[in-house]
């Protein structure tokens, strides 16, 4: 049990170092390349952040346990949501930008929808391949959108980061680090969670909602909690919008491609707060004068996160 649980922890920490290194160097090497600072933050950054989810699922997709891959992107989503936007709000109430409150908000809440049906569709509890490519032709199309905002200056940067000045060969040598680490942490993790599951009779479903998914979702928590503090708080809504779209549409459409996606019958209770908690964002940014996301939403979001945890871990 030990060994596993340290199986688990040294993924993650490993994972997201990786993450880390890869970012650092992809940036560094887009920018030696003339590759605009904008363009660096909604791509390169932007995938950065996500690939932690990304390499648990394609390991746990790759191996058969498609009840942790599920978990970790409904449990990513959730947490982004309901934790990480509550507790952003209770520091510094957010606002939206526009382009956020009637396109990438509404576009969360159709992948929340959309994915709730797919499951429930013919054949039943399952993301078949056909389904997984066309996760990822809308997020081809979603990309494509955000680039296009990018070009003609109608969307800021999506984070506040450096770019290091590293040498064409430290930027190469950090990729390879950070490619490294992100598959090596992935498989410790993904193996200590699944050893876990099975010896304390845990479903996956559990250990990817819980453990995997908040460790996976901690580069969002850090950017959005920094963010708020700054005041910069369209980054920091900006932020867990995103990442759930890269979830849903990237993620869980190249778990499905690589093998189709089995879903337990209690994945419906998971996939319901997750279209659910998307709508009441929504709804949200509309109940005061501005549209911001409030402090007193922020509380009723942790609240909701943890009633939440506690409703499925005592079923």
């Amino acid at each position: 049990m030990w060994l596993n649980i340290l199986f688990l922890s040294a993924g993650l920490v490993i994972l997201i170092y990786g993450a880390n290194f890869l970012v650092d160097g992809g940036a560094a090497l887009a920018h030696r390349l003339k590759v605009s600072s904008i363009i660096i933050g909604l791509t390169v950054v932007a995938f950065g952040t996500s690939t932690p989810e990304l390499v648990v699922n394609i390991v746990s997709s790759v191996q058969g346990s498609s009840a942790l891959a599920l978990g970790n992107v409904l449990g990513s989503n959730i947490f982004n949501l309901l934790a990480i936007i509550g507790i952003t709000a209770l520091i510094t109430p957010l606002g939206v930008k526009k382009t956020t409150t009637w396109v990438e908000i509404p576009l969360a809440v159709f992948a929340a929808i959309l994915i709730l049906l797919l499951v429930n569709g013919e054949p039943a509890g399952t993301i078949t391949r056909v389904e997984g490519i066309c996760l990822l032709a809308f997020f081809v199309l979603f990309l494509t959108y955000t680039l296009v905002l990018a070009k003609y200056g109608t969307v800021n940067e999506q984070e506040d980061f450096t770019i290091k000045n590293y040498s064409t060969a430290k930027s190469v040598l950090f990729i390879l680090l950070g490619l490294a680490g992100l598959t090596g942490g992935g498989r410790l993790l993904v193996t200590g969670a699944v050893n876990i599951a099975q010896s304390m009779g845990i479903t996956e479903r559990i250990i990817g909602l819980t453990v995997v998914s908040v460790g996976t979702s901690l580069p969002e928590l850090a950017t959005s909690i920094v963010a708020a503090r700054k005041k910069n708080a369209d980054i920091a809504i900006g932020n867990v919008v995103g990442s759930n779209l890269f979830n849903t549409f990237l993620i869980l459409g190249t778990s499905a491609t690589i093998t189709p996606l089995q879903a337990a019958a209690e994945s419906n209770v998971d996939l319901l707060v997750n279209a659910l908690a998307s709508l009441l964002l929504f709804l949200f940014i509309f109940t005061g004068k501005d549209r911001k996301i409030n402090r007193w939403e922020g509380a009723i979001f942790v609240c909701l996160y943890t009633l939440y945890l506690f409703f499925i871990l005592i079923h």
